[in-house]
């Protein structure tokens, strides 16, 4: 959009390649098609990053009559269940540690994983106002809702640090491995995530499929169960699920037993990292589209 007066003062807005002219008009120049990720942009938005973040975890329990006790009382919940279904009616064994912490660990990544997965996923449609009529880094939505797991999963980690207490359960050297398996559940949940995002600015089929098949994902993967207690036929094919070997890594790091599986490991990073750049990718490239079709 051209300014129509010359002598009105004009500045660049920072990271976008725009120009604000008198205040009132931009000059928008979009970036190569193909442009992955605009660090500097993201950097100089930052602000706004933590205003969506803040946002995102007073709303998320308002009107709730526990509040912010929902991180701790949903995997809690999810866990006895599992314990009891998995643990008691199926007879699974859990490796030596106890069935609800063994399960209870396996909910609090998966409980990251799919958190930032389904938000950032709607994170674009529940924003349509802001991405059809302002200007900032689309990413930044999605990248929020990572902030705010994060969050979460400090609470429902301080949680799990009292029931390894409890049951006398102490974490070897691989607690230093810890933040790499964050990392891997951040790569992969985004990656997919910003897939799905893009997509359902067009096709809000997205937003229907997306809970069934996460839904099939958690039964697909060892979550409520090891992987040692899948029939050894089977486990090859468990195992091709990239969640496998982060969850089988986070048990590992945390309850201190078992065998760390490398090569599911090895899948695992390999996975979530084409993930996430593929992911990157998709939403770099229809970036330019989303105000217009949302």
């Amino acid at each position: 959009m051209a300014a129509r007066d010359k002598d009105l003062p004009s500045r660049r807005v920072p990271g976008s390649g725009a120009t604000r002219v008198g205040g009132a008009e931009l000059l928008i120049a979009p970036r190569g098609r193909w442009a992955v990720v605009d660090v500097r942009a993201l950097w100089e938005f930052r602000d706004l990053l933590a205003s969506f973040a803040a946002r995102d975890l007073r709303l998320r329990y308002r009107q709730t009559a526990l509040g912010a006790a929902w991180v701790v009382v949903q995997p809690l919940i999810g866990a006895a269940i599992f314990t009891f279904v998995f643990g008691k009616i199926a007879d699974l064994p859990s490796g030596g540690v106890p069935y609800l912490l063994l399960s209870y660990t396996g909910l609090v990544a998966w409980t990251l994983f799919s958190g930032i997965l389904t938000k950032s996923a709607a994170s674009l449609v529940g924003n349509a106002p802001l991405v059809s009529k302002v200007y900032f880094p689309r990413l930044l939505l999605p990248l929020s809702v990572v902030a705010s797991a994060f969050v979460d999963l400090g609470v429902a980690l301080g949680v799990l640090a009292v029931m390894l207490a409890f049951y006398g359960v102490a974490p070897g050297i691989g607690l230093l491995m810890l933040p790499v398996w964050l990392l891997l559940v951040v790569l992969l949940a985004l990656g997919v995530g910003l897939i799905a995002c893009s997509l359902m600015v067009r096709y809000r089929d997205v937003q229907y499929v997306l809970p069934v098949a996460t839904q099939f994902l958690l039964f697909a993967s060892p979550v409520a169960y090891a992987l040692s207690a899948v029939p050894a036929h089977l486990q090859a094919f468990v195992a091709v699920n990239p969640l496998t070997g982060i969850l089988e890594a986070f048990r590992w790091s945390l309850l201190g037993s078992g065998d760390l599986p490398v090569a599911a490991v090895l899948w695992s990073t390999v996975a979530s990292c084409l993930a996430f750049g593929l992911g990157a990718l998709a939403f770099a490239s229809l970036e330019r589209e989303f105000a217009d079709v949302i």
